[in-house]
């Protein structure tokens, strides 16, 4: 499939959760992208012509009622498919095993935008080795954040490379957007001595965005990744409502450093700071979102650079927009024969019009 294509890049989204979601609605606005299927825990909905990435952006809880309900007025069901009229048949049906639904449906797909739930740290890199053990060459992009769970996708290079396929991780904000950043920042010095990354994210309703939530709840102080997983809605609700809504994080466990240290930024992962600050109730940005490199140039004199993301920007379109940057210039490594996992540090993303 051609970076410069005729034709669509025809994708598949694991997952309909916030960024799932916004997925959609940004595929949708692309002429070199359509998306030809997306995926819950309980169901699909696919059309090969392309799906319109509106009706499933504002689909709530269950993907497919949801999206029956949105189009439902303008067609029928029949057969467990949703036929919506004027347009090809979209089917939307629930099933056991999604993953497994659209890894059999594989051959109507170039490429996956995995924004699945982060947690365990090895969910993710267990979906993309079901897809590369079942054979079929296709182009991933993940938003990975752990440390942990980048190396688990890491160590399936081996078997990416044998399916012919190009897996890109760590490819959101952070580590994504502010990791190639600060490989950029690190050519003006001879050596780095800190990365710091310091982000804000502002949502109106933490439910939008249930998974990530949890995922920034494992790096509180007296929590795991286990912990936070267990947690139900109530008991997310109650922590939130003892913090007034707001999580501050330090010293969060994220990827960034991993990928850094890969590529020569940084020797040692501890020279690589990351924390934030959430807001759950509020969209503003309770602080802004920066990257700020320090390092000793060629004469010897200490100094900073500092990558400062616009505080209008949400942290679906520093996420997501990214990730499909990444998704295009894995398909480019594609088409050179270049197949394996990579990390967001190790090549740029390219535009996608």
């Amino acid at each position: 499939m051609s970076t410069n294509p005729s034709q669509p890049v025809r994708l598949a989204v694991l997952g309909a959760g916030g960024l799932g979601k916004a997925a959609a609605r940004i595929i949708g606005m692309k002429q070199e992208l359509r998306l030809a299927a997306i995926c819950d825990s309980r169901g699909v909905v696919a059309c090969a012509e392309g799906l319109d990435g509106e009706p499933l952006a504002q689909c709530s809880g269950d993907l497919v009622e949801g999206y029956r309900r949105a189009e439902g007025e303008g067609g029928h069901e029949a057969g467990g498919a949703l036929a919506v009229a004027t347009t090809t048949a979209v089917e939307a049906f629930h099933c056991e095993d999604p993953i497994g639904e659209l890894i059999a449906r594989a051959g109507a797909f170039d490429a996956v935008v995995v924004a699945l739930p982060n947690l365990p740290n090895e969910f993710i890199p267990g979906v993309i080795e079901r897809f590369a053990r079942a054979g079929h060459p296709l182009v991933f992009v993940d938003v990975l954040k752990r440390t942990r769970a980048v190396e688990r996708m890491f160590a399936l290079d081996p078997l990416v490379r044998d399916a012919r396929s190009v897996v890109l991780t760590g490819c959101g904000a952070t580590p994504g957007l502010l990791a190639a950043a600060a490989v950029l920042a690190a050519q003006s010095f001879i050596e780095v001595e800190q990365v710091d990354i310091w982000w804000g994210v502002g949502i109106a309703n933490w439910e939008a965005y249930k998974a990530t939530i949890r995922e920034d709840i494992a790096h509180l102080p007296g929590y795991t990744v286990e912990r936070a997983k267990a947690m139900t809605d109530a008991d997310v609700n109650a922590l939130l409502e003892r913090t007034d809504g707001v999580l501050t994080l330090r010293g969060m466990e994220h990827a960034d450093d991993l990928l850094l240290q890969r590529v020569g930024v940084v020797d040692d992962l501890g020279q690589v700071e990351v924390g934030g600050v959430m807001d759950t109730r509020r969209p503003k940005k309770p602080v802004s979102t920066t990257m700020t490199l320090t390092g000793i140039t060629f004469e010897g004199k200490r100094s900073s650079h500092t990558f400062i993301l616009g505080d209008e920007t949400t942290m679906a379109a520093n996420v997501i927009g990214p990730a499909l940057g990444y998704l295009k210039r894995g398909l480019w490594l594609k088409e050179r024969n270049l197949f394996g996992v990579f990390g967001c540090t190790e090549f740029l993303p390219m535009v996608v019009k």
